[in-house]
């Protein structure tokens, strides 16, 4: 054997030794399985990966487990699909002053502030995210890195920059207005090309009908979802003429609930069971616990959201933050925060499909914090049911973004997106806050 040969040999035979590594199958071991399709938790489960796949789901005793697999124990454990977080801003971080944070970072989004949103998110549990606005090229770029393996965070669908009627002063990087339907068509084409997952729509009741028509046609000829801004009243109505697929926000500012003829065309839209499920984002929590956090600051220093942050930029968010009761985001949140369980059941009980998703990013929301929350008020302050509210953040967003094929849940063939934490998360939804283990497509990353 000459030494090439044997060199060759030796590089071969390391390459098999590491991929029969990489395929040994791994066994979740004891845990109660919330599987993400809504049924009655599995006790004393098994969950056997291979690769990046779930191999096969099951319980103590009646599922084998090969003989060679790495033993993971989860007794003690809720184990579940890895959180979906359905509205997400990967360029901003928790900072009070847009203005400033745009003119300053724009040109370090790609680099540092969306990569870092990115790991924060996966560290939470969150291992499918939506974002929704950010410019172009770096929305793309950070979310094909992270499919590459090259930097951390969850699966990324990405809207790219919002299409409203006219983009608000010095944001034209992640804002793009719309003058006309051919313009429209030209919008719609230039992200489809680029390959974003979605199309965002705000202010769409400002446009001519038309217009935001032609955007939502254009989408769906691409195969593009359109989601859109709920915030005022012809917003909803406009989007459920032109066929918007998922709206966002509760909005209405601090009106006390939902015109009645907004809730009969939303019970209209939902009836049509050939059109699929209409989806909502709430976005309750950033509203809802504002007073809290501005009376009981302590989460602010939580030094999570500081992961991948440099030291400049982390006293940058403090300092923005240091006087919470001060912000002008959040003035009128003491007489908007009244009307957010009447609004959010008004949605629930229309039929729309509810999906959790947080606006993480606003002014003192983290995306190390954000996810959890939400779904501790959807349960514990809005009185939904836990296994309604896990589904939102699992198997629902799956089905919205037409990937339930690979994702949402804890089946075989599925990838192995899985979380663990201690205790019974049915009966105490807080668990979720800190997450023991996050397993992404087989891989254990915490």
């Amino acid at each position: 054997m000459n030494k090439n040969y044997k060199t060759w040999f030796i590089i071969f035979s390391l390459l098999l030794t590491q991929m029969s590594y990489a395929q040994k199958i791994k066994a979740l071991v004891g845990g109660t399985l919330l599987d993400g399709f809504g049924g009655p938790p599995i006790p004393n489960s098994i969950v056997l990966i291979e690769g990046k796949r779930v191999k096969a789901v099951g319980r103590i005793g009646e599922l084998a487990i090969p003989k060679d697999a790495e033993i993971i124990s989860t007794e003690g454990m809720s184990v579940m699909p890895g959180l979906w977080d359905m509205h997400v801003h990967l360029m901003i971080n928790g900072h009070s002053n847009y203005t400033h944070w745009d003119s300053t970072y724009i040109k370090k989004f790609e680099s540092i502030i969306m990569p870092s949103s990115a790991h924060q998110l996966l560290m939470a549990g969150v291992t499918s995210a939506r974002d929704l606005g950010a410019p172009l090229e770096a929305s793309i770029n950070v979310r094909d890195k992270i499919n590459q393996g090259k930097i951390p965070g969850p699966t990324i669908y990405v809207s790219g920059p919002f299409l409203q009627h006219r983009p608000y002063p010095k944001t034209e990087e992640f804002r793009w207005g719309i003058y006309g339907e051919e313009d429209a068509k030209a919008k719609v084409k230039k992200l489809a090309d680029a390959g974003v997952n979605v199309i965002k729509l705000i202010d769409h009741d400002e446009m001519t009908k038309s217009e935001a028509q032609t955007i939502v046609n254009e989408a769906h000829k691409y195969g593009l979802p359109v989601i859109a801004h709920s915030h005022r009243p012809n917003e909803i109505r406009v989007g459920l003429e032109i066929g918007v697929d998922c709206f966002e926000h509760t909005g209405l500012s601090s009106a006390p609930e939902y015109p009645e003829d907004i809730i009969t065309a939303i019970k209209e839209r939902t009836a049509k069971m050939n059109m699929g499920p209409l989806f909502w984002t709430p976005t309750v929590e950033g509203l809802y616990n504002y007073e809290y956090v501005r009376d009981n600051p302590e989460k602010l220093d939580d030094p999570s959201w500081h992961l991948g942050l440099p030291k400049d930029i982390i006293e940058d968010i403090k300092g923005s933050l240091k006087y919470p009761g001060q912000m002008p985001y959040f003035q009128l949140t003491p007489i908007r925060k009244p009307t957010l369980t009447k609004k959010i059941n008004q949605l629930k009980d229309t039929g729309v499909v509810m999906v959790i998703g947080t606006d993480s990013g606003i002014p003192m929301k983290f995306h190390s914090q954000s996810t959890w929350n939400e779904l501790d008020v959807w349960v514990n302050k809005m009185g939904i049911d836990p296994m309604y509210a896990i589904k939102a953040a699992t198997y629902w967003p799956a089905v919205a973004m037409k990937v339930d094929k690979d994702y949402g849940s804890i089946s075989a063939g599925k990838y192995a997106d899985i979380i663990t934490v201690r205790g019974d998360v049915l009966r105490y939804i807080s668990l979720l806050q800190d997450v023991k283990m996050v397993i992404k497509h087989g891989e254990r990353v915490k």
